[in-house]
């Protein structure tokens, strides 16, 4: 009996959003008068930083301090409409949702530092830093809580705006039908190495090394912390979560996280990921952002190093080790792959 080691390698391209009906994503944007701004949205935040990027991406667009923004993602009755945190749309339909939204409060807010400075609105800058200033005599400058009181006391004006992003509609061939149903993809390519129990099946991760093409990375940090637990969804999907024998009577499953089986912290493996940046042409900053392939690419991986390793093809999911093991009986054995 013996632990087998083995190497797989899958790569995936995924696309971005759907083009169903145009994937429309809609943005608020409006100052009080503190000079502070907040964006409404109807898009989740479902821990992937949906919050976080947007704040960033109308901070950027206003020409503010990121502290300067708040983000309200309330809900679908008091938010504009938008059709939702999945498909990995988030960062690039809502960002240019957001980005619109900003442009046109921005414009207000130009207009309105204009008329207190008494020039053109051309002739103005924003610092980044709460500022608004004359460009080439930064002397000449207000702020935009200034701005903000003033436009709303005195020159009676709502500086706000509203974005929606609108996917275009794709050509399509008469004679074949053929479309083009996403703007932009995501690419990535996962190497992973696992080590198999000939005996029991077991099937345990030794490391994986990931490469990630998504667009310009807006929050690297976010990015990072983002591939990495997509990865151990993926880990998850592949060899643990499954509702099985139950399913669909739940009546006799786990009855908690206690005893519904994923792997925890001493299962994690070392993982070296490398973020690949090309920016989209239609993306906010030219971002894509990770979505759902950071899971992705894992399944296919593992899947083909548990045949690198022991011979045997699994094609259902989750690789449990009872499968492993009646896989590896049913063959006479195990039977290791050659390793490149």
């Amino acid at each position: 009996m013996a632990r087998h080691r083995g190497r797989g390698i899958a790569s995936i391209n995924y696309p971005i959003g759907m083009n169903l009906g145009g994937d429309p994503s809609q943005a608020l944007v409006h100052s009080n008068p503190s000079g502070k701004f907040t964006v409404a949205l109807s898009s989740i935040d479902l821990g992937q930083g949906m919050k976080s990027v947007t704040r960033q991406i109308c901070a950027e667009t206003l020409g503010v301090p990121v502290e300067d923004v708040y983000v309200d993602t309330a809900d679908s009755d008091t938010g504009p409409h938008c059709m939702g945190s999945f498909a990995s749309r988030g960062t690039h339909r809502v960002g240019n949702a957001v980005m619109a939204a900003a442009r046109e409060a921005r414009g207000v807010m130009m207009e309105a530092a204009a008329e207190e400075l008494e020039v053109n609105a051309a002739d103005l800058e924003t610092d980044g830093r709460g500022n608004i200033h004359v460009k080439g005599a930064p002397h000449r400058s207000i702020s935009t809580k200034d701005v903000a009181i003033a436009a709303q006391f005195k020159q009676g004006k709502t500086i706000s705006g509203r974005g929606i992003f609108l996917v275009p509609l794709s050509d399509v061939n008469p004679e074949t039908g053929e479309m083009t149903p996403a703007t932009c993809y995501a690419h990535a390519c996962m190497v992973a190495e696992v080590e198999v129990d000939d005996e029991t099946g077991d099937v345990s991760m030794v490391r994986m090394d990931s490469a990630y093409e998504l667009g310009r990375a807006l929050n690297p940090r976010l990015v990072e912390q983002q591939l990495v637990g997509g990865a151990w969804m993926g880990v998850s999907h592949v060899l643990y979560e499954t509702p099985e024998p139950y399913y669909p009577n739940p009546a006799h499953g786990p009855r908690d996280f206690v005893e519904y089986l994923m792997p925890g912290p001493g299962d994690i493996c070392p993982h070296d990921i490398a973020v690949l940046e090309r920016p989209a042409a239609d993306g906010p900053f030219g971002a894509k952002g990770p979505g759902e392939m950071c899971a992705n690419p894992v399944l296919p991986a593992v899947a083909n190093a548990i045949f690198n390793a022991v011979g045997v093809r699994i094609d259902e999911l989750p690789i449990t080790p009872e499968k492993v093991l009646r896989a590896i009986k049913a063959q006479g054995g195990a039977r290791p792959q050659p390793r490149k």
